[in-house]
């Protein structure tokens, strides 16, 4: 386990935590926010990429023998996602909800590809299923734009659309093959899956709670913010997943752990607005 904890912290993650801290200090700074809260909200962010990075780096160690580990960890990086989304089923706040599964469908594929940069992997990745991959981001990418121009009366359309399109998308996705037999470099992986797979649920689920109070005591403009956060943060453990993956040579994985995460996140704003539907009708 001790190299998994060492492989998980890389000079990007460092290069990323110097920018957290430098941008909401220096936003507490300039817009007379509250520096010291800013800093310690700065420093829970920073420990949450930590925890999600080492996460997906022990689930990916614990499952790379198994067949579709791109699938897998599309569903699993999509976590903290349908955490939110029962949050707001409870709170009763549906649509906002629902929007925030969609909103990562955007920053995903560009995460996708700044792995592929990273990774020395571009050509590789871009070669891999160019069809299916291309169909499957624009097509989820356009649904998530078309819920926010729709009026409310049009949800209903929407939500069978999104069904129509995404379920075949996801039984046509490609075969990843059976992936090579390779020994463990830790015996003791396989067992550590379940609380990584916890780890990063909890990591990603509070994460937002961390940068809203960061938000607050550095008095950051809400554009920005809102793109630092949406786009950036919670996008982490799919770009994480991405990082490993193509590192490990396994483009057609990389490029499934976003088209099922784009998907999944559609199914689960079709389940908020299906939930909020249901609702106004009496069921």
């Amino acid at each position: 386990m001790k190299h998994l904890i060492l492989s998980s912290v890389t000079r990007l993650d460092v290069v990323v935590w110097i920018m957290v801290l430098l941008f909401f200090c220096g936003s507490s700074l300039l817009f007379g926010g509250n520096l010291q809260l800013a800093f310690m909200g700065a420093s829970g962010i920073i420990m949450e990429m930590m925890l999600i990075s080492l996460s997906i780096e022990i689930i990916i160690e614990s499952i790379r023998h198994i067949k579709g580990i791109g699938t897998v960890t599309g569903f699993i990086t999509n976590g903290p996602e349908a955490l939110c989304l029962i949050v707001g089923l409870v709170t009763g706040d549906v649509l906002f909800a629902a929007s925030t599964p969609l909103g990562s469908n955007f920053m995903n594929p560009i995460l996708l590809v700044t792995s592929a940069i990273l990774c020395k992997s571009v050509l590789l990745t871009f070669k891999t299923k160019p069809i299916y991959s291309s169909i499957t981001i624009l097509s989820t990418a356009s649904l998530a734009v078309s819920f926010y121009l729709i009026p409310e009366s049009f949800y209903p359309y929407w939500l069978v659309i999104a069904l129509l399109i995404t379920v075949p998308l996801f039984c046509l996705r490609p075969d990843e093959g059976e992936e090579e037999s390779d020994a463990m470099h830790d015996g003791d992986a396989r067992i550590w899956l379940i609380p990584a797979v916890l780890l990063l649920i909890g990591a990603g689920y509070f994460l937002d709670p961390v940068v809203s109070f960061s938000a607050e005591h550095s008095k950051a403009p809400k554009g920005i913010i809102g793109f630092f956060i949406l786009a950036t943060l919670t996008s982490w453990p799919e770009f994480k997943s991405c990082l490993a993956l193509l590192s490990r040579r396994k483009p057609l994985a990389a490029i499934l752990n976003i088209t099922i995460s784009n998907i999944t996140n559609i199914w689960l704003a079709a389940g908020g607005v299906g939930f909020y539907l249901f609702g106004k009708i009496g069921f």
